[in-house]
């Protein structure tokens, strides 16, 4: 999962994301798995300037009938440019698998220079994309999957995409096997799926374009573990050896070798020095677009050009430009023209400022595959078990005002909205009612607080802790939530402390060190089954909070090796009920989405996924 403004494209370990959010996400009750969904594509480039995930427009102006990403034929490259933004916050860096840019601001980006064997469709489902290549089961015991390469496929600098790009994403996600003596990973990847379920690695050889990955036990979301790569060459080029040297020592798992290959890794693609683009040798592309030849001015922009080496269909529009603007902006920005497609934030106000701008800009709402919580610090202060503890914990849940929360700031934009009672199932999911009423037995559904006073007074914590929320601001939305919240829990014995700032989802924002006392974002995802336990297990990469309960991980353990749907509904259950018992956080609701786009621009189409709507931006053109 990323963590959302609100696995992208092509999301490289299929992770969630975080969500800072400036849009936001949801599913469709055909989905069994965590975080998998459908929204039907978006509005029309017609008289009716308003579209709904329900009446879909003209899907597109694809005339696909499905979710996929369509084939329109784009031959020519249009000498024009189209504006985007998904907040202000700047680009990071071109390797979105770290800690420090894992993001759907930093995704937005990469995923445009950034291509592999398969895309996400609309509403979660996952298509192959044989344009880079082919992949098919030749045993389902164990199971085994079988890939190659097109000939065709090469990184913007010419450079073969091959067997080396693959083995590199599966060292890097793979601290078991390659630091048996040391005390931290190689790697700092958020991602570990790859390295952990595969453990022999892709079998292949060096300059191949064939490879073949096995599975000792079943991995339910095989199909995403191999997607997209960043190009090893370069890599090895840093680290002073060739790409073939470089398979030999992950081969060899030879970690004095690979020490060099892992410090450009973790620090080569960051970005420090916002507004100064990386040398155009170290980030060729993938995909559509490339760097070599853009532009970024720090505080304004960053413009991406068509890749000239890339053997799939070109970009529709020669600059796809993503301005670093803040939320609140973006619908002025739309009717000024500073930006041609928008994803605002959900609220009330947005929805009829859109409205009021005319016919000549498309509108259209639909669900999302992201939910929005509030996350513990288990690690220090008020809610670790050293300090205040579950009694803390629950003191809190007794006292936030969940369904005011939704009440006020949900339904008005989606009727249908409820609390969220799980963290794995949505509430549109045919398995969510299973699901939670098995694990949760709905005691923190209204507020109480004598109760809450009763938990605080047991939690042995002063009159008047501070609990420090902190979000990404600005952000309307959670202000206000984070207002609600204190009007109700400083009745109790807190001192809620809003510290939403724009640093809180920045490498060394206040997320990332552990600066908070609870932290409120979003998840965004795209239809994985397993990746939660990135988020729930023990010490994994996106488990921010320090959280730890064996139940829990023996449960992701058994999930992750079997893509029997009934095993995924009994230790979804039981990971649930844990979560709840522990009160490792509070969920609050799934996101409705928002896009709004210049009418004139052709082929904007809403997604449910964490890629947000420029999952298709190289189809983006201005009709003439």
């Amino acid at each position: 999962m990323k963590l959302a403004r609100a696995a992208v494209a092509l999301s490289f370990s299929a992770a969630l994301v975080v969500s800072g959010c400036t849009s936001d996400g949801g599913d469709d009750s055909s989905s069994d798995g965590a975080q998998g969904g459908a929204a039907e594509d978006g509005g029309d480039s017609g008289d009716d300037a308003t579209a709904t995930a329900d009446e879909g427009g003209d899907d597109g102006a694809a005339g696909t009938g499905d979710s996929a990403k369509a084939d329109l034929g784009i031959t020519e490259t249009a000498d024009d440019e189209i504006f985007f933004s998904s907040g202000e916050v700047e680009w990071s860096g071109f390797n979105g698998n770290q800690p420090e840019t894992n993001s759907t601001y930093n995704a937005t980006i990469n995923d445009r220079m950034l291509t592999g064997f398969w895309d996400y469709g609309t509403d979660g489902t996952i298509y192959p994309n044989e344009d880079f290549g082919t992949y098919e089961v030749t045993s389902k015991d164990p199971l085994t999957v079988a890939y190659t390469i097109s000939d065709e496929a090469v990184w913007s600098d010419g450079t073969p995409i091959d067997y080396a790009d693959v083995l590199l994403d599966w060292a890097s996600q793979n601290p078991a096997v390659l630091t048996e003596d040391a005390d931290t990973p190689l790697f700092n990847n958020v991602g570990s799926a790859f390295g952990e379920y595969v453990p022999d690695g892709p079998q292949g050889e060096a300059g191949g374009k064939e490879f073949t990955v096995v599975y000792p036990d079943p991995y339910p979301d095989w199909e995403i573990t191999v997607g997209a790569f960043l190009p090893a060459h370069v890599v090895a080029e840093q680290a002073g050896m060739t790409s073939d040297e470089l398979v030999q020592a992950i081969q060899d798992r030879d970690q004095d070798a690979l020490a060099a290959a892992a410090e450009f890794w973790n620090q080569g693609w960051l970005s420090p020095t916002a507004g100064q683009l990386p040398d155009p040798a170290i980030v060729p592309s993938s995909g559509p677009y490339t760097l070599d030849g853009g532009s970024w001015t720090s505080g304004q922009s960053l413009t991406l050009v068509p890749n000239e080496n890339y053997w799939a269909a070109p970009p529709a529009t020669a600059n796809l430009t993503f301005r670093f603007a803040a939320a609140e902006t973006h619908v002025q920005a739309l009717a000024n023209g500073d930006l041609n497609v928008i994803e605002p934030q959900a609220t009330v106000d947005t929805i009829s400022q859109i409205e009021g701008l005319g016919d000549q800009f498309t509108l259209v709402t639909s669900d999302e595959l992201t939910w929005e919580h509030l996350d513990f610090n288990f690690a220090a202060g008020p809610f670790a078990e050293s300090d205040g503890g579950l009694a803390a914990r629950e003191a809190f849940a007794l006292c936030v005002p969940r369904q005011q929360i939704v009440d006020n700031l949900i339904a008005p934009i989606n009727p249908e909205a409820q609390v969220m009672n799980a963290r794995e199932v949505f509430p549109f999911q045919d398995t969510y009612d299973t699901v939670v009423d098995a694990a949760y037995d709905g005691r923190y559904d209204e507020v109480d607080l004598e109760a809450a006073k009763a938990k605080f007074e047991e939690s042995g914590l002063a009159e008047g802790t501070t609990i420090r929320i902190g979000y990404s601001a600005p952000n309307q939305r959670r202000t206000n939530i984070v207002s609600l919240i204190k009007s109700s829990c400083d009745q109790v014995g807190f001192d809620i402390e809003d510290i939403g700032d724009g640093s809180f989802l920045t490498p060394d924002g206040a997320l990332f060190t552990g600066d908070y006392e609870v932290a409120l974002f979003a998840w965004a995802g795209s239809g994985q089954k397993a990746s939660g336990q990135e988020i729930y297990a023990t010490g994994r990469g996106q488990n921010m909070g320090g959280y730890s309960n064996e139940t829990v991980d023996e449960a992701w353990s058994t999930l992750a090796a079997s893509s029997d749907d009934d095993v995924w509904l009994e230790q979804v259950t039981t990971i649930e009920s844990e979560l709840w018992q522990d009160l490792y956080g509070i969920p609050l609701f799934a996101h409705p989405n928002v896009i709004a786009y210049d009418s004139a621009i052709a082929n904007v189409r809403s997604t449910a996924t964490q890629n947000g709507v420029t999952w298709n931006a190289e189809q983006w053109v201005r009709m003439q």
